[in-house]
């Protein structure tokens, strides 16, 4: 499968401070990408080198095979862009505001009409389409930039951080619409450092971390190879000498007790732990209220690749 699009090497620096050392990465169509790192890794100079309103200084972009450089104006047009904090015209309604959207880009008035209905739709904020923006909830507000974003049909769709300054009701409302889009035949890159933001919505993941990609995987390959089995149990109070006992069994490699009495046992087998490890705990004469294998987390990831580059 030929990647949407695929960064190579890409250097930039504002004056002496290096942005971006040397990333590489790639996009497959019809996904949502995650572009994950802390604030100051590097995103959104990403982003805007992306969307084409700066330079690179070393490196390439491949867009279907075509090269940025040569062919930047016509790779623009097929980009949409959505930055971190959109400004919009608060006195203007979404439907009067998309139409001089659609002047700018140069559709005709009859396909203008046919698109704001289109783009309304798609982010659900036809039922408002004549109310003021100035009344907008910052959810609606990200939704009706995600509208302007789309409106001239791009292939590729980038958000900087488009959940950031939004409440979690506001955040569940604009991840759920951008997870739509892929209906709609868009490829959705978004940058953002909200882990289980990219862990709901995400097909492939990116980290960032000091101006240079440390992983680029899908999710499920990153779960297999970074994540470790952890069984979670809670009894009713930790047995006497749990830790002395369990540190004999060959195939436990850690085990963790926090402020609240939960157990975490970290395993190497997990096929063999899934088996013998209930026989064990059971053996124990304090009752056990849970006892599951905990989903593999981002956030353990995310720690774990950071701290591997920083060795």
């Amino acid at each position: 499968m030929i990647s949407l699009l695929k960064v190579i090497n890409l250097h930039k620096s504002f004056g002496k401070v290096k942005a971006l050392k040397g990333i590489s990465f790639e996009v497959q169509p019809a996904t949502v990408h995650g572009f994950l790192g802390p604030n100051g890794a590097g995103k959104t100079t990403t982003m805007k080198i992306l969307s084409g309103l700066i330079n690179f200084d070393e490196g390439s972009i491949l867009f279907e095979n075509l090269n940025y450089k040569t062919n930047k104006n016509a790779i623009v047009k097929q980009i949409g862009f959505l930055p971190q904090n959109p400004v919009f015209y608060g006195y203007l309604t979404p439907v009067e505001y998309l139409n001089l959207i659609g002047q700018i880009c140069n559709f005709e008035i009859r396909a203008i009409k046919k698109r704001i209905e289109e783009v309304l739709e798609i982010v659900k904020l036809s039922n408002v389409s004549k109310r003021k923006i100035s009344t907008f909830s910052s959810g609606m507000l990200q939704r009706l930039g995600i509208a302007v974003a789309i409106f001239n049909k791009p292939k590729l769709l980038l958000l900087d951080e488009p959940t950031a300054s939004l409440d979690p009701e506001g955040r569940a409302e604009v991840l759920e619409h951008i997870k739509s889009l892929k209906e709609e035949g868009i490829t959705v890159f978004f940058s953002t450092h909200i882990l289980s933001d990219v862990e709901r919505i995400c097909d492939y993941v990116t980290i960032l971390h000091e101006g240079k990609v440390i992983v680029s995987s899908s999710l499920e390959n990153l779960q297999k190879r970074y994540i470790q089995p952890i069984f979670c149990v809670e009894f009713e109070s930790i047995p006497e000498n749990f830790k002395d006992r369990l540190s004999k069994v060959s195939y436990i490699q850690k085990i963790d007790i926090d402020n609240y009495g939960k157990v975490s046992i970290f395993v190497n087998n997990i096929e063999y732990a899934k088996i013998d490890l209930i026989k064990i705990l059971s053996q124990f004469e304090t009752p056990i209220l849970s006892f599951y294998l905990r989903k593999p987390s981002l956030e353990d990831i995310f720690i774990k690749v950071v701290d591997k580059s920083d060795i």
